[in-house]
């Protein structure tokens, strides 16, 4: 058990950047998951979040039963054309500042699907994180499937 005076000084070591946080003690909280709904036949989809990591992490990639294959991606504009591409290295977080992912930016891709995701339908996802000294560690969440409404006039490299 920690002493009152052990506490307060982690505590401070931390508060000013003197100290890094171990790969099982560090902790990235995710807000309001969901995935979007498919239709058969669609091979792919994506995961959304809010995710804000309390030391700097980058989210390397992920695994869930209903996918073979999980991806971080981003969606980027080339001239008038957005695409869709996979993130090398992973995507930064902050320590302290919310990412949010969301359709038209960063996503968790789920690629390979064997069968359509369907709206109700909840998704387990574990998240792989890893922090600045190159050591991984996770995050489960459940992710309930949704429908994405689409904005029908803009131009896409990629469908999901």
């Amino acid at each position: 058990m920690l002493t009152t005076k052990t506490r307060r000084s982690l505590g401070l070591a931390l508060m000013f950047g003197a100290f890094t946080l171990p790969a099982w003690a560090q902790t990235v909280k995710v807000e309001d998951p969901w995935v979007q709904a498919t239709v058969a036949g669609q091979k792919a989809t994506a995961a959304f979040m809010k995710l804000t990591a309390d030391a700097p992490v980058k989210l390397t990639g992920g695994k869930t039963p209903v996918a073979p294959v999980v991806e971080i991606h981003e969606m980027v504009m080339e001239g008038d054309v957005m695409k869709m591409r996979a993130i090398d290295g992973g995507l930064p977080l902050e320590a302290g500042k919310t990412m949010e992912l969301k359709p038209g930016g960063y996503h968790v891709m789920l690629i390979d699907l064997p069968k359509a995701v369907e709206v109700g339908q909840r998704v387990p996802l574990t998240l792989i994180f890893t922090d600045t000294e190159g050591k991984e560690f996770t995050v489960e969440v459940e992710a309930p499937v949704r429908p994405l409404k689409r904005d029908h006039g803009k131009k896409s490299g990629h469908e999901m």
